[in-house]
């Protein structure tokens, strides 16, 4: 869907995805989004963009031996929202609910070996924000 909404908007970006199980938004040199649009400050393809980034700057991992979901922050660095969300708490909040559910339901989705490799990807420039229970389908897929 992104590949064919890149390309009738005429939007030229080379191998946009990184390879592997997932295919997740490749990063610049510089640490951004390849979507993004550095000039405006906004991203390319935000109508049709994937579930991940719906709930960015809100990021995951799992923790299969504590069974928990933890919630992650991406930093203004990587990702210009992160900072206003940061300023803005009751805005942070409101976006929090729709990124978990978002993400809970990427979880669900997915098949054991896409999820595994989802949560290989270092994410160094993130902070933890939460933790809640992971769903136990979620965390029985993972040890399968």
């Amino acid at each position: 869907m992104i590949l064919n909404f890149l390309q009738e908007n005429n939007i030229a970006i080379d191998s946009p995805f990184e390879d592997g199980q997932y295919a997740f938004p490749r990063e610049t040199d510089d640490g951004y989004c390849i979507f993004l649009d550095k000039v405006i400050g906004k991203c390319r393809i935000h109508s049709v963009k994937p579930e991940t980034c719906v709930a960015g700057p809100v990021t995951f991992d799992i923790d299969a031996e504590t069974g928990k979901l933890e919630w992650f922050l991406k930093t203004s660095k990587i990702c210009p929202l992160a900072g206003s969300l940061q300023k803005d708490r009751k805005a942070y909040h409101k976006h929090e609910k729709s990124a978990k559910h978002e993400i809970r339901c990427l979880v669900r989705e997915l098949d054991a070996e896409a999820l595994r490799a989802i949560l290989a990807i270092e994410e160094p420039d993130t902070v933890k924000v939460a933790e809640d229970d992971a769903d136990p389908e979620v965390l029985a897929k993972l040890k399968s």
